[in-house]
This record gives structure tokens, C-alpha cells and sequence, in this order.
């Protein structure tokens, strides 16, 4: 990482040992704090169990990231595209992802890509491409999200199920390790109302701490079970690069 002396939190933040949305508004808005706080839960879990060695980190914004995997790796390279929405100035490499990587053929051991492949118009190709910077054995951790809005218009390009993310692991040999949905009726309502809700900033205030508390509640989680195979937030996969 470049500038790693810099480096600060951004869009995440560790509070005690887990990882939520930032609660600055400049760097998640009001009405996407319940949704951040999930897709934080979901980023540590995946990282905290599956991180090490070199790592890259695809369309990595800010890094807001860097806090949970900077402890388990050796080198983490950080690429995103130039003029991206999220300035950063720790880029080691500014590429567009949607033409070949220009990084070495079997040199990371781990891959992380949370909420990009939305906004890549041939996300096969990039799929095969991390295939091939991946070395035996190593790991893509990836995230994408399902029922959620339009975001980061016009790049916004994609929803993927469970079953179209196996596909793409299929064809780039990549072998599924885990494939899970996270959220469910619950969530995906109570973050509708919440967007909604973001237009008073004294609503969206009130209703974030309230709709985190619903969704804990026995009932809702109880749904949320039931529901997010038809119904996710989204979806986290981990794939690993097989053995030639």
C-alpha cells in the first residue's frame, strides 16, 4: 500500500472488536448506516477467517478494509480504477478492471473484492483474470450485493445470484469453498425504509439505531432465515485457485 503511514479509517471502523459503518456522515450516509453495519460483519467474518500472504485488493476505494486484513497478510496491493468516486491516495495501481490486470500471473494468495463486480461490464473476464493472479491454492473473498439500490450510477451494471456467482468461479476454475447469502425480507425492508427516510436527517438518525434493534430481535431473525435464499441482501463467496 502506498502512503500506508496515512492511511486513517474511512467508510468502516472497528468499535471494540467489531467491525460497523463509520458513523461520519461524509463517509456513510445516514440512510446506509443499518445496511453498513451488516456488510462490515460480513467483510470481517470473510477476511478474519480467509486473509494471508499477499494480498490484493481490488477496486479498494479508500482501503476502509486495511484495519481487519493488515494484521493477517504480508503485502497487501491495493488497485483501483483512475478517477474513481473514492479519491485514494494509497493505489499502488490505477487500472481499469475491466481490461486485463496488470499484475503478475500467480502472485497473491488472497483476493479481496467487496461490492465491485456490480460495476464491471464483463465480469467473466475479470473473474479469469484474478484465476490467474492467484496462486495454487489461493483465495478470491468477494461480495456483491442482490436487492439493494442503484449506486455509483451510471457504473452500476448488475445484480448476480448465488448461482450466477458459481458459474463464473466454474469457468475461471475456481473452486467454490463458500457461497452464502447474508440479510433477508428483514433487512432488504428495513434498509428500503431507512434510504427513504435519509431525506430528514432527524428521521434517519432515529430510525438507524431502531432498525439495527429490529433486526436483532428474535422474530426478525427468525424471517431473515427464512427468507434470504428468495430474498438476500446480498451474497459472500469464497473461492480458492485450484492445483495444476
Amino acid at each position: 500500500m502506498r502512503n500506508e503511514s496515512d492511511w486513517t479509517p474511512s467508510k468502516f471502523v472497528l468499535r471494540g472488536d467489531r467491525l460497523v459503518a463509520s458513523r461520519n456522515p461524509e463517509e456513510v450516509s445516514l440512510g446506509s448506516r443499518f445496511i453498513g453495519d451488516i456488510q462490515g460483519a460480513v467483510y470481517q467474518r470473510l477476511i478474519s477467517a480467509h486473509a494471508k500472504g499477499r494480498l490484493a485488493d481490488l477496486g479498494c476505494g479508500k482501503c476502509p478494509l486495511y484495519v481487519v486484513y493488515k494484521p493477517l497478510v504480508t503485502e497487501a496491493i491495493c488497485v483501483d480504477w483512475p478517477g474513481s468516486l473514492h479519491t485514494s491516495p494509497f493505489l499502488d495501481l490505477a487500472a481499469d478492471l475491466n481490461e486485463p490486470l496488470k499484475l503478475e500471473t500467480a502472485a497473491f494468495d488472497t483476493v479481496l473484492m467487496t461490492d465491485v463486480l456490480e460495476h464491471i461490464r464483463n465480469p467473466a473476464a475479470l473473474m479469469s483474470e484474478i484465476a490467474r493472479i492467484l496462486r495454487p491454492k489461493g483465495r478470491l473473498l468477494l461480495t456483491v450485493p442482490f436487492l439493494y439500490w442503484i449506486h455509483e450510477q451510471p457504473y452500476d451494471y448488475f445484480r448476480y445470484t448465488r448461482y450466477a456467482l458459481s458459474e463464473f468461479c466454474r469457468t475461471a476454475d475456481l473452486e467454490v469453498v463458500e457461497l452464502a447469502e447474508y440479510g433477508g425480507a428483514p433487512e432488504v425492508l428495513l434498509d428500503i425504509v431507512g434510504k427513504q427516510l435519509a431525506r430528514s436527517d432527524r428521521l434517519a438518525e432515529i430510525y438507524s439505531p431502531l432498525a439495527s434493534w429490529l433486526a436483532e430481535r428474535r422474530f426478525a431473525k427468525r424471517i431473515s432465515r427464512n427468507t434470504q435464499d428468495k430474498f438476500p441482501l446480498g451474497y459472500s463467496l469464497v473461492a480458492s485457485k485450484r492445483e495444476t
